[in-house]
């Protein structure tokens, strides 16, 4: 057996037992894992490695945090009730319409975020007492969420196990945009109409104006609204006009957090902040650990082994693997997915040839966030079913078709990926 592969085999089993059996976070078993991999490759304990491992993300890392407390903003100053109750009231008689607008009002935190856990904690858990109020069971409402979070986790701007991918491979981050919409837009629309449209029959209006918060759109109208705005014109013209000076998308998210402190309700900005980053601080730590376990894989010949064994892989069983492996090892981490298979895939992909890499690159990235809908860890999917009220299991049952379209989808486009180079332009 060859040294890369035990080296991975004991990260992995390190990893795995600390995480499911020992019960440890995602980041500190990956810590585990990574440091158990240098001690088998004879590497001993590699502070050094493991010290820049966990700046390997720093600029993700910097994202999620200031994203994160613009979410907190807009939530705490009224933005996201206001606008459920606009969406409700204004679209009850066309219940597609509606079920569609909800779905992309959980998919924003998502979006912004690059997590799905952000995306269920925050619009899920506004958007979730509309969506029993209007007749869906507590079962589909889970499943919607759930399916909303990744589906924003997967969708542009912000895509972590993208990044993670065309970082392990030198591509710029740019052209994203197309693919990504391309395959979450579509998705997310069939998610929720199969789910949700048949329940929302004849929907009594004043039973809905009765539990839906209308005084806060009409206490402060557009105002609540602005530091959205300034987010996407911030984010539109650094894309458009690159001459202009480049803030970075941190500081961006920083600046329209700014203004929502003074568009809506009063809040304690600093006590909401800390609250809004012990909900983040998981998160990041996953990165951390992501970041290490990568740079111990590469230390060790892992991370090239795997590429050269997926090199011996047949075009058909490469993109079977790509639909079963990447999703089942998101069940661990959709980031470790990325990282440790979504390169190595990438790569291999490249050589069949007719392909375009960024489409690539977006459909292997999406295929690793279906993975948060995976059992033991599924973050989307528990933290859904807690919002509801329910235990893991029916949420999950629920969500099985839509899963199944989003992984055919995902495959099709894998396939067919030189011919959507156009949405790369």
């Amino acid at each position: 057996m060859d040294r890369e592969l035990i080296c991975l085999l004991v990260m992995l089993a390190v990893f795995l037992l600390a995480n499911l059996l020992a019960k440890l976070p995602v980041s500190i078993s990956m810590v585990l894992g990574a440091v158990a991999g240098a001690l088998a490759g004879g590497q001993g304990i590699p502070l050094r490695h493991l010290f820049e491992g966990t700046f390997t993300y720093l600029d993700t890392i910097l994202i999620i945090s200031a994203a994160m407390l613009f979410m907190t903003v807009i939530q705490e100053s009224g933005a996201l009730e206001a606008l459920n109750a606009v969406i409700v009231t204004r679209f009850y008689k066309k219940p597609a319409l509606m079920l569609i607008l909800l779905m992309f009002m959980i998919m924003f935190p998502g979006m912004i975020t690059g997590s799905s856990t952000a995306a269920v904690l925050s619009a899920g858990a506004l958007v979730a007492p509309v969506l029993l109020l209007i007749g869906i069971p507590k079962e589909k409402t889970g499943a919607i969420i759930a399916m909303g979070a990744i589906m924003g986790m997967a969708a542009p701007p912000i895509n972590i196990p993208a990044l993670l991918i065309a970082g392990g491979v030198d591509m710029p981050y740019i052209g994203f945009e197309g693919p990504l919409f391309f395959i979450t837009i579509p998705c997310a629309v069939i998610a929720v109409l199969i789910l949700g449209l048949k329940h929302c029959k004849g929907l009594d209006i004043e039973k809905l104006k009765a539990e839906l918060d209308l005084e806060i759109g009409k206490k402060y109208g557009f105002r609540l609204y602005i530091p959205i705005f300034v987010l996407i014109i911030l984010l539109v013209v650094s894309k458009l006009v690159p001459s202009l000076p480049q803030l970075g998308t941190a500081l961006i998210f920083l600046i329209s957090a700014a203004v929502g402190c003074f568009t809506g309700r009063r809040f304690n900005v600093w006590e909401k902040s800390l609250s809004a980053m012990e909900t983040t601080i998981p998160v990041l730590g996953k990165l951390m650990g992501v970041g290490m376990f990568i740079q111990v894989l590469t230390l060790v010949g892992a991370r090239g082994w795997i590429v050269v064994s997926a090199l011996s892989l047949g075009t058909v069983m490469l993109y079977i693997f790509s639909c079963t492996i990447m999703p089942a090892f998101g069940a661990i981490s959709s980031y470790g997915a990325a990282s440790v298979m979504g390169v190595p895939f990438l790569l291999v992909l490249l050589q069949t040839g007719g392909s375009n890499d960024i489409v690539l690159c977006c459909m292997l990235s999406f295929l690793c966030c279906l993975g948060d809908l995976m059992p033991p860890t599924a973050l989307a999917g528990n933290y859904a079913a807690q919002i509801v009220g329910l235990k893991y299991s029916p949420v999950l049952k629920k969500c099985v078709i839509p899963f199944l379209i989003c992984l055919a989808a995902g495959l099709l486009c894998l396939i067919f990926s030189g011919s959507l180079s156009f949405l790369t332009a």
